[in-house]
C-alpha cells in the first residue's frame, strides 16, 4: 500500500502563541498532494521547509477563519505573479469560501481591479453530510461545533488507500469519534488544557473520550498558550511547526 507523507507547515492558534505558525498541513502520496487548511502563515510555512507550493494539487478549507483560509489569497496572487503554474488548482471548502476569498484579496492587493486576472483556482463546495471528489481525494463534511458563521467543518479525507481525520475547530461532539473510526490518522485540535473560551477541544475532554477514538495515530495541533508548555508530557502525540510523518 502506498504511503502517504503528511507535513505540518503550521500547528498553532490563531494568535501566534510560542511563535508557533497558522494551521497549514500537507498531505502528499508523490502523485497528489494537498493542503489542509491554508492560515495566514502558509506561505511562510512552506518557504521555512523548502517546499515548492506548485506542488499542491487540491487545497481543502475547514472553516472560514482568517488562521485557517487566510493564506488562500497569498497562494494565488503567487501564482498569478510568478505565472508559471500550469495544473488547475483544486480547493474545497464550506459555502462562501470562493466569495470571501475574492473579497480578500480585492482588500489585500487594491489596485488589481481583476483578481481573477491570469489564474483562478476551481473553486468547489463541501455541503456537510455529503462526500466530494476532489482530484485523487474523497472528502466527507461533517458540521462542526464552532462558531456558525464560519461554516465549521470536520473532515473524513481518504486518498490511495489512507484516511485522515480532521477535526477542524470545534468543540467535542459525537462527529469527532465518527469521522476518526478506522482511520490511519485523526489530527485534532486542542488549543486549550482544560475549557476556557469555549468553541474549541480542550485536552481534559479529549482524554476522557480516549476510548471513543477508535483510529491508528493521533496528532494533536491548533495548540495555545496552556497546551505549548505541556507537550512532550502528555498521551497524545503534539504537532511541530516543520514536522514530517508518514502514515
Amino acid at each position: 500500500m502506498q504511503t502517504m507523507k503528511i507535513r505540518f507547515f503550521g500547528s498553532g492558534d490563531a494568535f501566534g502563541s510560542g511563535g508557533r505558525l497558522q494551521s497549514c498541513i500537507m498531505a502528499d502520496t508523490g502523485r497528489f498532494g494537498f493542503l489542509i487548511d491554508c492560515g495566514a502563515t502558509a506561505l511562510t510555512g512552506m518557504k521555512q521547509s523548502g517546499f515548492d507550493s506548485s506542488r499542491i494539487n487540491a487545497v481543502i478549507i475547514s472553516h472560514l477563519h482568517g488562521d485557517h483560509f487566510g493564506g488562500l489569497p497569498f497562494l494565488i496572487k503567487e501564482i498569478q505573479v510568478n505565472g508559471t503554474r500550469t495544473e488547475p488548482l483544486l480547493v474545497a471548502g464550506p459555502d462562501d469560501l470562493e466569495f470571501r476569498t475574492e473579497q480578500l484579496l480585492g482588500l489585500l492587493f487594491p489596485g488589481h481591479e481583476d483578481v481573477r486576472s491570469r489564474f483562478w483556482p476551481d473553486f468547489r463546495v463541501l455541503h456537510p453530510g455529503r462526500t466530494e471528489q476532489i482530484g485523487d481525494i474523497l472528502v466527507a463534511a461533517y458540521p462542526a461545533a464552532h462558531s456558525p458563521l464560519a461554516r465549521p467543518l470536520s473532515l473524513r479525507i481518504e486518498c490511495c488507500g489512507k484516511i485522515i481525520a480532521y477535526t477542524g475547530d470545534t468543540e467535542w461532539n459525537d462527529v469527532i469519534p465518527e469521522i476518526s473510526r478506522g482511520a490511519d490518522l485523526l489530527v485534532c485540535e486542542a488549543f486549550e488544557y482544560r475549557a476556557e473560551a469555549g468553541n474549541h477541544i480542550n485536552y481534559l475532554t479529549l482524554l476522557k473520550h480516549r476510548r471513543e477514538l477508535e483510529c491508528g495515530r493521533i496528532i494533536l495541533t491548533h495548540l495555545g498558550d496552556t497546551m505549548l508548555g505541556r507537550c512532550g508530557s502528555l498521551e497524545f502525540e503534539c504537532a511541530q511547526d516543520g514536522s514530517v510523518i508518514e502514515i
